[in-house]
C-alpha cells in the first residue's frame, strides 16, 4: 500500500475508518471527504488562530461522539488520527451509512448517496 502525503493533499482517511481528534476528545467515523476545505469562511475564522488549520487539505465529515454527546463534525486531516482502540462508534447515525463494524472500520451501506 503506497504512502500518502498529507501536504500534497491526498486522503489519507477512508470513509467508514475510525478516527479520533488529535487535539481534542472525541472520536467518530467518517462519512464523506471533501478534497479541500468547502466549509464557510465565518466557519474557519471562528477557530482560534493558533489551531485554525489550513484549508488546502482534505477535510472529512464525522460522525462523532465524546463523552456527552453526538454530532457531526467537520476535521481538517492534520488534526485526525487513527483510533486504534477496536471500539465501534455509538452515535446513533451509524446505521443509516454503514451496515457493520468489521476490527477498525465500517462497511459503506450499498446505494448510500452522500
Amino acid at each position: 500500500m503506497e504512502s500518502k502525503d498529507p501536504d500534497r493533499g491526498e486522503a489519507m482517511f477512508k470513509i467508514g475508518q475510525v478516527v479520533k481528534h488529535r487535539l481534542f476528545s472525541f472520536r467518530g467515523v467518517i462519512f464523506d471527504v471533501d478534497p479541500q476545505f468547502s466549509n464557510t469562511e465565518e466557519w474557519w475564522q471562528a477557530i482560534p488562530e493558533e489551531v485554525r488549520p489550513r484549508k488546502d487539505q482534505p477535510f472529512y465529515h464525522l460522525l462523532a461522539e465524546n463523552e456527552n454527546s453526538y454530532y457531526v463534525a467537520y476535521v481538517s486531516q492534520q488534526n485526525l488520527l487513527e483510533d486504534t482502540s477496536g471500539q465501534p462508534v455509538d452515535h446513533p447515525e451509524v446505521r443509516s451509512y454503514f451496515t457493520e463494524f468489521k476490527g477498525n472500520h465500517y462497511v459503506f451501506r450499498r446505494g448510500y448517496a452522500n
